[in-house]
This record gives C-alpha cells, structure tokens and sequence, in this order.
C-alpha cells in the first residue's frame, strides 16, 4: 500500500492551498485561458482571413501547429539542463516578459496602420512568433513545476495537479468561444492584446511569490556551470533508471496515443456512428471538458482514498474501460454521458502523477526529467493523429466485421484498439508502481544509477 502523505497535524486547508500556490495557479489560470484565446485566434486568423479562399489554406493552419511543436521536440529536451542551473523564479519572470514582447510585436502588425504586409508576411510573422513563444514554454513550464514542488508540501501536491488540471481544462472550455466573437466582432488585435496581459498578469503573480528560505538558499548555492552535455547525459540516464520515471513516460504515451486517435477522429465518430449532426461535435468535446474538471477536483479525494499509485493505475484503466463503453455507442445522449465520465479518469491520472514526479526526480534533476517527458509526450500525439488518420483512411477504410454478434466499422474499431492500449497502460503501472512508497526519499541520481547498473 502506497503512503501519499506523512502524517501530520490536523490543519485547515484553504482553497487554494496556500499564499504562494494561489498567486502561481491564479496567475498560470490566467495565462492558460490567454493561450486558448490566441491559439484559437491564430487559427482562425490564419483560415478566414489571412489564407481565405486560398488553396493552400489547410497548409496554412497546419504551419501554425507545426511553429508551436518542433520547439518542444528540438529546445525541449535541452531546455531541462539550463533550468536546473537557473533560479527557477527568475526563468519564469524571464520567459512571461519574453513572451509578452513577442505578443506585443504581433500585436502592432495587427493594427490598422498604413503599412501593408503580404499573406506570407503575415504568415511569416506568425510561425515565428509562436515558436519563439513555444520556446519559451519549454524553459517556462519545468521551472514551473519545480517551483510548485518548492512551495506545495507533499501533503497537498495531488491536490495542487488537480487544482492546475482544473485551469487547464477552464480555459478549454471557455477559451475557443470566446475567441470567434473577438476576432469577428471587434478584430484579432484584442486576442493578441488579451494574451499579451494575460502574461503580464502571469508575471505579477509570480513576482509575488516568496520562496521558503531553504529553497533561497539552495538556488544561491548552486552557482557552478557544469559541462553541458555531462549535464545532459546526466539526466538521461537518471530517468533510464528510474523505474517510476519509465512507467510513467511509457504508460501516459500509451494513454496519449488513444486520446490521440479520439482527438482526431472524434469528429467522424459523432456524424458516422452516432449519426448526428457534425456541430454537437464541439458538445461532446465540452463533456469531456467538464468530466476533466470534475476528475480534477476529485483527485484529491481519489489520492486521499486509495493513494497516489492506486489512483495512477487505477484511473488508467477506468479510462481505457470507459473508452472502450465509448466505442460501442451508436446514439449521441448516452455517448455525451460517457465521454464526460472519460474525462474523469484522465483529469486525475494527471494529478496523481505530480506528486509521482516530484517523489521520483530530485530537485536538482527535475528541470531535465520534465524536459524528457513532454517532448516524447508531444511526439506520441503527433504520431497518434497522423497513425489515426492514416488506419482511418488507408487500411481500415470500408472497414466492416462481425463477431459474437458485435458490429465492428472504421472508427469504433480504432478507438477500441486505443482502449485496450490504455487499460494495458494501467496493468502495466500497475506492475511496475506497486511497491513504491511516497514517504520513502528517493535515491539520489548516483545512487540510483549504480543500483541500476
């Protein structure tokens, strides 16, 4: 049985946790709910304005994905060494200013003035500041996440994964409804300006977190600049041997893979199988949004309940169980009841692996564990859609089977494929996490090297 929490007196507990975490999540719910606005902005920017009526349209928008992802695959797993050397407050403050500069600049471009640019101007500008600021994200977020293993006592840290769950799938909500108004009705320079505040509102809030005197301390201390590549080299091979690390790349890629394959093809599961009109489609993607927020708020409880691996493990097979109900709906009511009890599972599997993360990864190493595990997250979604959309329209197109009196067609194949991936994800974690307890300190990155080796 996995502890979560050291035992403690009884003590009140706020909302937000504490002081410093409710500047860090107000600030960062507000940075989130920006990012939405200006993603959904930018796409719609790019289709209705920019490239309107254009052939080359769809490349367009697909230019805007591709600028924010290759930061994470190319900067991502390098980032991680230059933040474990930095003051992680600092970084942050660094990147929200850089940010807000690069919002600003596209900003001015957006104004009515006398200057003109081209389509491929504008297009231009865009790529690239949207990957200068997906670079900055990649410094950003594993700063991020050492701060708040920093200021959150372990205590309350699948609590703090559930409450950032909850900001996330906010601004999922609320965030592509209010971009179409803002662009249509009073122009695209307001969602860049809304963006470019929500990063100065970011970094007040983080300028008004005060850091525990230990951690000062620490950040003071570690002023020596290592050989980068030993640095790096480093951290690779702390995470190879880390078995809590490796389960849980592995098992959240396998679980990225079937989100993956709904995310792409959901839209034809609603018209094809569910034989409803295409404009529910964004409904069920709100269900599953408010499921998500619903499974945030609750994964304290779930934690508190049964522990932080059990509800890791745990959740990854209700999710795959749940998607695989999924796959066999034919009607849209029950089908938006069942993807909303989906987004349960999956809101807190994520935030049972925050204080997972923070028990596995030292201090010092986190920066570089964060940076190998978003770029393999990003990738594994890069590569389910492409996967999903290749099966749905080359090898499994017409596709059309019967067994034990089950109907099987194209989508609801795929999608039962990716279920039963996702519950051998969980059996797998499952293996791998039963014996650890998170009121054991983890080995130091030797330690766990030479035990390895």
């Amino acid at each position: 049985m996995d502890a979560t929490t050291s035992t403690t007196n009884p003590r009140k507990r706020n909302l937000l946790i504490s002081r410093n975490y409710a500047f860090l999540w107000s600030g960062q719910a507000i940075s989130n709910l920006g990012d939405m606005v200006f993603d959904t902005t930018l796409v719609l920017w790019v289709a209705t304005k920019i490239a309107a009526g254009q052939s080359w349209s769809p490349l367009a928008v697909s230019g805007v994905m591709l600028s924010a992802a290759l930061p994470v695959l190319l900067v991502g797993p390098l980032a991680g060494v230059f933040v474990d050397r930095w003051d992680k407050r600092r970084t942050m403050l660094l990147m929200d200013g850089i940010r807000t500069l690069l919002i600003a600049l596209l900003f001015l471009t957006a104004l009515p003035l006398p200057l003109h640019f081209s389509p491929f101007v504008q297009l231009g500008l865009i790529y690239a500041t949207v990957a200068l600021a997906s670079t900055c994200a990649q410094f950003f977020e594993p700063a991020r996440t050492t701060l708040l293993g920093d200021i959150v006592d372990e205590a309350d840290q699948a609590r703090a994964g559930g409450l950032g769950q909850v900001s996330r799938n906010l601004a999922v909500i609320i965030g592509p409804p209010l971009a179409a108004p803002l662009l249509f009705v009073v122009g695209v320079q307001w969602a860049l300006l809304i963006n470019a505040l929500s990063f100065v509102a970011s970094f007040i809030a983080i300028l008004a977190v005060r850091l525990p005197s230990r951690v000062e301390n620490s950040e003071s201390a570690s002023k020596q600049v290592p050989n980068f590549w030993s640095e790096l080299a480093t951290g690779l091979r702390f995470f190879a041997h880390s078995r809590v690390l490796v389960t849980l790349l592995i098992s959240i890629i396998i679980v990225t893979l079937g989100t993956g394959a709904l995310n792409a093809l959901d839209v034809f599961f609603v018209t094809q199988n569910l034989h409803t009109d295409p404009n529910l489609y964004g409904v069920i993607g709100m269900g599953l949004g408010v499921g998500s927020i619903l499974g945030a708020l609750l994964s304290a409880f779930f934690t508190q309940r049964l522990g932080v691996v059990r509800t890791y493990w745990g959740c990854l097979v209700s999710a795959g169980l749940l998607m695989l109900l999924y796959s066999r709906m034919n009607s849209f009511v029950p089908a938006f009841i069942v993807i909303s009890f989906v987004g349960i599972p999956i809101a807190a599997l994520n935030a049972a692996m925050f204080p997972l993360l923070l028990h596995a990864a030292p201090r010092e190493l986190l920066g570089r564990v964060v940076a190998v595990l978003t770029p393999s997250l990003t990738l594994a979604s890069l590569l389910s859609t492409v996967l999903a959309g290749f099966l749905a329209s080359n090898l499994l197109l017409g596709f059309h089977a019967t067994a034990f009196g089950v109907t099987f067609g194209t989508i609801d194949t795929i999608f039962s494929v990716s279920a039963i991936l996702i519950i051998l994800g969980g059996l797998y974690a499952l293996i791998n996490l039963r014996h650890i307890r998170l009121d054991e300190k983890p080995s130091s990155p030797q330690e766990e090297i030479a035990i390895a080796e």
